[in-house]
Order: structure tokens, then C-alpha cells, then sequence
């Protein structure tokens, strides 16, 4: 990146938030450059182990998703507090979750990315920033600058941007630490979890006879460098022995510390992923909600920085963002307590597995762990308004159509079917769809639900209006999200 380059957003950070962000803005005609810390794509361990049914679905609204899958394990990991949750039985097309390495996924997001013309700027990042009313001078490491109209911070849980910008990170301190590593062993270590009264602890399997390692340290220790020595005391104190370990090709700690951004945004600087939030891997959230936040962000975004809507459309990103993930902390954090194994942590964690055994909690905590459960408030109606539109099959006049083949473009679709709707000067502000639609509405969690005459969804597949018989609201949920109109991309 030469000096004083001008771009319309740029974004700290190449891990999955920040290509699925580069990823939605360059969908919407958005100038936009990803700064990476990294020299390569080349990502150390394997890290994040898979994608939730909801993270699934996005990928499938952008026509992607058969890209991960084809990589992948489709299994049922939906889980909490490492009781099993099964989806099976769940509306939706992804009725699983997909088990695959942080290293693939950000390969494919990666591929992805550089198709739809993104550049990476790598062995850089961030340093600095400055910000007035038009614009955000961002200050590289090396001495290059650029001038973006927007600088997104998702550079990680201990992101310059968000302490650049002087945004509070409160939550919790750690209560326990472990340590991750990827080894060669002697002889056949016991794989599999074990548990103690410090938490849950695991050797795993890997290709090419080596082993993935977690390990409850005997003491809470911080730092991101753990030395082989410290591995070694670790598995010690819990197998009796440290099987041999050698060849350790990565070796990282992570605690159950549990922390969010104070706000998402610093007038022209907005935070997503790790750098919003921070919490345990108990679940597998992390990755999965920060793909959300990118798809959430990105098209408003785009809009506001084509002068379609009012700069005030970022503030719905904290308001509808900021409690899912508040959700996840809370979540993490009781799944951390129930991974201990005194009597007592175990006698309340069987109560809880007999629970989830029964089918209305078991939906319940399934929809939360998946992400299909979502709900932003966008007021009282219809039990879809705010939440994610079904995959349905439906008749269009070109054919048999799957409503997320609809959304590829990443522009909002207004569905009727068979409603008459007056939408005027906004004829251009949607990609608009006439249907035949005979089956059953279904909604994760929730059942069936009413027929609705007609849906207006936004690109980040949410529904942001319901007909019940007329287009009333219609116009007024229009002007809300996509302001004076939405117009064929430049």
C-alpha cells in the first residue's frame, strides 16, 4: 500500500470477520482493503474447529456454502457445556453443524475473497488512527498511511483499534487458563476428554499420527508465548505423565476471560469479532458470531458509504449485535462453571443434561448454541419480523427459485406472494420477487407460524417487514433501512 492511498473502508484484520466483511462490501461495489499483521494466508494451528447451522445459512445466502462443506464434516456439534444438542429435526436446510479447521475456512474465505477483487495488504497493520467529519487517516506500520471514509477494527481481542479509539473492554478476568498445542507423543496417549476440578482437559487425534492437546494449567497464568516446559508440567499434572511430548509446531494459552466492547463504535471506527468481545471457546462461538457481525455490518455500511442512508443506520449494528453477544458471554461463562469436575459441578451438570433430554429446552438451548434462534427487536408483529427468513422453495416467474439463491447479490428482496404492493419511488430499492409459496412456515424454536402475504428481507437475510393481507408499513420499513432508495450497483 503506497502512501496516502484512499479507499471508501478498511479493514484491521484478515482473520473470518474481517474477509466476511470485505467480503459483503465488495458484493455492494465497496472500495475496500484488508490490512494483515501476517505475511501469508498461512494460519499457525488449526484453531476454531467448525461452523454453527446459522453460520451455514449465511454462507449459503452468498452462494458459498458448498465451498466449506465440500472440506468439511457434516456432524452434529451444536452443544453445551459438552452436552450433546441435536438439530436434526430443526427448518432448515443446514440441520448440522460442519466440522472443519480454522486453517480451511479462512483458505476458502480467503479464495473468496481475492475472486470478488478484495486486496489483502500484508506483514502490516494498524498503528494509528486519526478521524474528522469526512474521513479516518489510518498510520501502517512502516510508515504508510491511507485515508479511508471508515476503519473497522477486527484485528482480535487485543486490537490496537479499539484501544486507539479509547473504548472500554469491561467483563470479567480469568478464573482458569489452558493451554493449546499441536505434538508429536510417544506410545498411544488416552484420547479424549477428561475432566477435574479445575475443568476439561483433552488429547485429540490429528493426520499424520500427531496429537492436538488442551490442557487445564494447575494456576492461572497469562501471556501469549507458553513455553514447552509449561506444556509438559500441564499434561503432568493431569495424565501422570507428559507422554513424550516433542515437536510441538504450535502452542498458544487461552482463559475463560469474558469481555465486551463498552460500544461498537467510535464515530468512524466501528469494532467486530474478537475485537467487540471476548470469551471462552466453550461452544464453539467465537468465529460463528463474528461471520455474523461482518454480514450484519456490511450492508449498512455499504449504504452509508454510498450516501444511500444516514450515517445514524450504523448505530442499529451495536443495538442489534451487542446483545447476541452479551448472550454468548453469558453462555460461555456458565459453560466454564459446569466444565469443572468436583461433585458438586458434576451433580448440577447431570441435572442440566437431564434437561436438555426433554424437547422444549433442548430447542430452546439447540437454537441458541446454532444461531438460529436470532431475534432483533424490530418492534411487535409477526413472529418473523427481526428474525432469519426461511430457505423456502419457491415459484418465480423464471422458475423453482430457493429464497437464499435471492440474496446472493447481497441486496434486500421484497417478496409477495400474491399481494398487491404499492412501494413507488422504490422500485429500485429492491430486487423484487413474485411468488407461489404452498408449504408451511416454520421458525426454528418457535413452530409454525402464520402465513405471511408478503416479506421484505434485508441483504443480511432478516426480515425486516411482514404483510398480513396489505402493504401497510411497507413504505415506512422501507425509508428505515434502506433510506432514499437503493439503486443498481455502480
Amino acid at each position: 500500500m503506497t502512501k496516502n492511498t484512499v479507499v471508501d473502508v478498511v479493514i484491521a484484520g484478515g482473520g473470518p470477520t474481517g474477509m466476511m466483511l470485505a467480503a459483503e462490501l465488495a458484493l455492494a461495489k465497496i472500495d475496500v482493503a484488508i490490512v494483515e499483521r501476517r505475511a501469508t494466508q498461512a494460519l499457525e494451528g488449526s484453531r476454531a474447529g467448525g461452523l454453527h447451522a446459522r453460520t451455514l445459512e449465511v454462507l449459503d445466502q452468498r452462494g458459498v456454502a458448498d465451498r466449506f462443506l465440500s472440506q468439511g464434516q457434516i456432524a452434529q456439534v451444536a452443544g453445551f457445556a459438552t452436552i450433546p444438542l441435536d438439530i436434526s429435526d430443526f427448518p432448515t436446510r443446514h440441520a448440522y453443524g460442519l466440522a472443519l479447521w480454522q486453517d480451511r475456512i479462512e483458505r476458502i474465505l480467503a479464495d473468496w475473497v481475492s475472486e470478488l477483487g478484495v486486496e489483502t495488504h500484508r506483514g502490516c497493520e494498524v498503528t494509528d488512527f486519526s478521524q474528522d467529519d469526512t474521513g479516518v487517516d489510518v498510520e501502517l506500520e512502516g510508515g504508510s498511511s491511507v485515508r479511508a471514509s471508515y476503519l473497522v477494527g477486527c484485528d482480535g481481542g487485543r486490537s490496537t483499534v479499539r484501544k486507539r479509539a479509547g473504548i472500554a473492554f469491561p467483563g470479567w478476568d480469568a478464573s482458569v487458563s489452558y493451554l493449546i498445542a499441536e505434538v508429536a507423543m510417544i506410545g498411544e496417549p488416552p484420547v479424549g476428554m477428561r475432566r477435574d476440578d479445575r475443568g476439561v482437559h483433552g488429547i485429540g487425534k490429528l493426520e499424520g499420527g500427531r496429537f492436538r492437546v488442551v490442557a487445564v494449567e494447575p494456576r492461572v497464568e497469562r501471556g501469549e508465548t507458553p513455553t514447552h516446559d509449561e506444556l509438559r508440567a500441564s499434561l503432568t499434572a493431569t495424565y501422570g505423565t507428559d507422554y513424550g511430548v516433542h515437536d510441538v509446531t504450535w502452542i498458544s494459552r487461552f482463559s475463560d476471560a469474558a469481555r465486551q466492547a463498552a460500544t461498537y463504535r467510535n464515530q468512524r471506527v466501528l469494532l467486530a469479532g474478537d475485537a467487540a468481545h471476548v470469551h471462552a471457546p466453550a461452544g464453539g462461538q467465537g468465529l460463528n458470531i463474528g461471520v455474523q457481525d461482518a454480514v450484519n455490518l456490511g450492508w449498512k455500511l455499504a449504504q452509508v458509504v454510498r450516501g444511500i442512508s444516514a450515517d445514524s443506520l450504523l448505530d442499529t449494528y451495536e443495538a442489534e449485535r451487542h446483545p447476541i453477544a452479551k448472550r454468548v458471554l453469558a453462555t460461555t461463562l456458565a459453560q466454564t462453571a459446569l466444565g469443572r469436575g468436583d461433585d458438586r459441578t458434576n451433580a448440577l451438570r447431570e441435572a442440566m443434561a437431564d434437561l436438555l433430554k426433554m424437547d422444549e429446552p433442548r430447542k430452546r438451548y439447540a437454537g441458541m448454541m446454532s444461531g438460529l434462534d436470532v431475534h432483533y427487536d424490530l418492534g411487535p408483529g409477526h413472529p418473523l419480523l427481526g428474525r432469519r427468513m426461511p430457505d423456502l422453495d419457491v415459484m418465480t416467474a423464471s422458475g423453482a427459485r430457493r429464497v437464499f439463491e435471492l440474496l446472493h447479490a447481497a441486496r434486500p428482496v421484497l417478496l409477495s406472494l400474491g399481494a398487491s404492493l404499492d412501494i413507488g419511488t422504490w422500485l429500485d430499492t429492491v430486487d423484487r420477487e413474485c411468488v407461489q409459496y404452498t408449504g408451511s412456515w416454520e421458525l426454528p424454536v418457535i413452530g409454525a407460524v402464520e402465513a405471511p402475504t408478503a416479506v421484505l428481507v434485508r441483504p443480511d437475510g432478516y426480515v425486516a417487514w411482514v404483510g398480513r393481507g396489505t402493504d401497510e408499513g411497507l413504505r415506512e420499513a422501507l425509508a428505515k433501512w434502506f433510506g432514499a432508495g437503493y439503486p443498481a450497483p455502480r
